[in-house]
């Protein structure tokens, strides 16, 4: 199955700052929201941030508000996450994901739920140190 490609993570102190990507050669983002989920060792994946498929509107979780910002190139075919100002609660390997529907506009409830995305990659880790 074709899956996404993350790429940018590593490790880096607090207060600083990473780039995640995310590509799919093969398959198409036009059309589709598009998320970034993290899932920290002995949690449950977690919603981070949600971009529409027109790139016009975008939703983040409480915890990264302000300090997070996710993008999408349609025409590269790609979404990023900037992350500044990180925190070692930060840590985390971050997923990019892309929902099951495409030219539909679900209720943040959905947006914020991990089965309702049926692509995703496997993962890049971030690590924040204090």
């Amino acid at each position: 199955q074709v899956q996404l490609v993350e790429s940018g993570g590593g490790l880096v102190q607090a207060g600083g700052s990473l780039r995640l990507s995310c590509a799919a050669p093969g398959l198409t983002f036009t059309g589709y929201y598009m998320a970034w989920f993290r899932q920290a060792p002995g949690k449950e994946r977690e919603f981070a941030a949600c971009i529409s498929w027109s790139g016009t509107k975008t939703y983040y979780a409480d915890s990264v508000k302000g300090r997070f910002t996710i993008s999408r190139d349609n025409a590269k075919n790609t979404v990023a996450l900037s992350m500044n100002s990180l925190k070692p609660e930060d840590t985390a390997v971050y997923y990019c994901g892309r929902y099951s529907v495409s030219y539909y506009s679900p209720l943040l409830s959905a947006v914020q739920d991990p089965r309702k995305y049926n692509y995703w990659g496997q993962g890049t880790q971030v690590t924040v140190s204090s």
